[in-house]
């Protein structure tokens, strides 16, 4: 453990009843979750940490409480590294509404207004700083810091989002890797730096790049029980979606990601045309716009945001129901990260995938021409390995998935292949025979062909293309004939995610075979696939839980139900005033609270969770108001 001087004198006894004083206080919350007071306790005592919790875990908590003990003991402002200009608003707004002093600097305040801030920081009127990494080291920035190190004003440095310091990481940021002026400057000041998401690799590469290696590693489950996975076999993704949303999703809150621009566009519209209510976002809008939609998303109800990766990260909502994904992701970490944005509240949430031939061979085009050194390039391959091999599964999707990030579980009952466990076959010697098919086109005519032909050639079929090229003369022309195109495809994909098959995008998309087929001709590499399960109305999940959300919360009465929905109604009028999400005022659990347990006093408002001493003074007469009206 390392500690910092200039850390509090109190003993740990007493630093502990101050933490959970804050938390009960400030925040409103009777208890710890998880490896929470383990890590604000181990910070506020002036420990460097490094904290992997998965998204909806209460990070946040994790460096506001320690920043508000240091604060308190006389040990200055907390500076908040954050890459998300929105995320900073939303943050320091709902620190406002817990009674506690922050602010950020960004591209969003005018120059009076930052020079504003300046001031309160450098006269320690500040409790939480939030900055993006490009700010913090401009010179005129690290003077200021320089100054209020010099009288003991830096009580802690937070990292957040710091999955983006390493090239590993599914959202590498260059100007992350110039934080290591924190500890080179300013090494007495302990540093917490936090992700949602890190495997072994990338976890490493964070250690080594911000100079962490005497921090004590925090590393949580990333188990999120309440999210149902399903992956599904593209055939015609947008209306699968459609179906998705339909059958399962109607008027809920989701985030659909697309991989291009124009597909977000296309996408949105239609969703518009079958009556939902949708909005686009990626980093081709305009500004005005795409803030906009962002805010919209953040403060309504019911709206489904279809994007780029561009649009998620910080996204602190918590009652998004579905992340949908029409294209398949660079690798687990990106993946995980963009599904962990559902069911933040902790009621049940899905992750629909659906993927396809093309997804494989556009994302290993990307890594085979990226200008990257071989060795990054292998990494990469990797990554995108383990991604087909959880969609490929056919055991429990969660357990794979946590597995990749080194943890041990059990099936978890709540996947789709746990809910219906899939048909599986043996496609070793249809892989074989289809690599046969690629060597003996290559053969015959020193050409090579992409894959529909390739694959007419094995089934036998007859077709101008085939006989024009005498291929229907070929020894394996008509071998493969009991094969459907949809198994064709799916060995197809995992040739190409095992290097067997290398995709030529400069000719055509033509097939063409590696030093890794030799392998699988000889059949010394098995493979085994699953069955297609992804023909519309081919078979439904025999869920554990209704397919559409509940419009009232089952455990109210009649009279509870009034009372939540004049709750909510009041939450969306102050929210509006102050320009917050309404999760930000009230989350939808400390209102289900407050509708079963219909207070009449502020002392019984005081025990509810998510009410603290400011919020409770600011808003209790108006929720008893609301609670007897209703």
């Amino acid at each position: 453990m390392s500690l910092h001087g200039g850390a509090s004198n109190l003993s740990l006894t007493q630093q502990a009843t101050v933490c959970h004083t804050i938390l009960r206080e400030v925040f409103g919350y009777p208890e710890f979750r998880g490896p929470q007071q383990a890590i604000i306790e181990h910070v506020a005592g002036g420990g460097d940490a490094l904290v992997l919790m998965p998204t909806g875990g209460g990070k946040s908590l994790c460096y506001q409480i320690p920043a508000l003990a240091r604060q308190r003991a006389g040990q200055g402002v907390t500076i908040v590294i954050s890459p998300l200009i929105a995320l900073m608003h939303d943050q320091v707004g709902a620190l406002a509404e817990a009674g506690v002093s922050a602010a950020f600097l960004n591209s969003s305040l005018s120059g009076e207004e930052a020079a504003l801030v300046e001031k309160r920081l450098l006269r320690g009127d500040i409790t939480l700083l939030y900055a993006a990494p490009e700010r913090l080291t401009t010179p005129r920035f690290l003077a200021q810091l320089d100054a209020l190190f010099e009288r003991g004003g830096l009580a802690l440095f937070a990292i957040d989002e710091a999955h983006c310091v390493s090239q590993w990481g599914h959202d590498f940021r260059p100007e992350y890797r110039a934080l290591t002026v924190l500890h080179e400057r300013f090494g007495t000041v302990p540093r917490i730096a936090l992700t949602a998401t890190a495997d072994t690799l990338t976890r490493a590469d964070i250690i080594e790049r911000l100079q962490l290696q005497a921090a004590r590693l925090f590393v949580s489950s990333f188990d999120r029980p309440n999210i149902r996975y399903t992956i599904v076999e593209k055939k015609d993704a947008t209306q699968q979606l459609m179906r998705f949303i339909s059958q399962e999703h109607t008027g809920d809150a989701g985030i659909v990601y697309c991989q291009s621009r124009r597909r977000v566009e296309e996408v949105a519209q239609l969703l518009c045309d079958e009556g939902i209510d949708a909005l686009p976002y990626h980093a081709g809008l305009d500004g005005r716009v795409r803030q906009a939609n962002q805010d919209r998303f953040l403060r309504s109800e019911g709206i489904v945001m279809v994007a780029t990766i561009a649009f998620g990260m910080g996204i602190d909502k918590p009652d998004v129901r579905f992340v949908a994904h029409l294209d398949m992701p660079k690798n687990i970490e990106g993946y995980y990260q963009e599904t962990g944005r559902a069911g933040r509240d902790g009621a049940a949430a899905d992750a629909w995938m659906c993927y396809g031939l093309q997804d494989v061979v556009n994302q290993r085009r990307m890594i085979d021409e990226s200008p990257a050194g071989e060795e990054f390039k292998q990494g990469l391959r990797g990554k995108l390995d383990a991604l087909l091999g959880l969609a490929e599964a056919t055991d429990c999707r969660r357990v794979r998935l946590l597995a990749y990030f080194g943890e041990a579980s059990q099936p978890c009952g709540n996947c789709d292949n746990c809910l219906q466990p899939p048909d599986v076959w043996d496609g070793t010697d249809a892989a074989r025979k289809l690599l046969s098919t690629v060597y003996r086109v290559q053969q015959m005519g020193g050409i090579s062909y992409g894959a529909g032909h390739i694959m007419d050639i094995l089934r036998g079929k007859v077709t101008d293309k085939v006989t024009q090229r005498g291929h229907e003369r070929l020894s394996t022309f008509g071998i493969g004939a009991e094969l459907t195109e949809v198994q064709l495809r799916g060995v197809l994909r995992q040739l190409i995610a095992i290097g067997a098959v290398a995709v030529d995008a400069e000719a055509f998309n033509t097939l063409q075979l590696t030093d890794a087929s030799r392998a699988v001709l000889k059949g010394e590499v098995a493979v085994r696939l699953r069955q297609s399960v992804s023909t519309p109305g081919q078979r439904k999940l025999k869920s554990k839980r209704g397919t559409a959300a509940a419009p009232l919360p089952a455990t109210l009465d009649a009279d509870g139900q009034s009372r939540y929905l004049a709750l909510k109604a009041w939450r969306a009028e102050v929210a509006r005033e102050h320009n917050l999400p309404a999760y930000v005022i009230f989350h939808d659990a400390t209102l289900l609270a407050i509708a079963e347990l219909a207070p009449h006093s502020l002392d019984e408002l005081q025990g509810v969770s998510g009410i603290g001493a400011k919020k409770l003074e600011a808003y209790g007469q108006e929720v008893l108001r609301v609670v007897v009206a209703a």
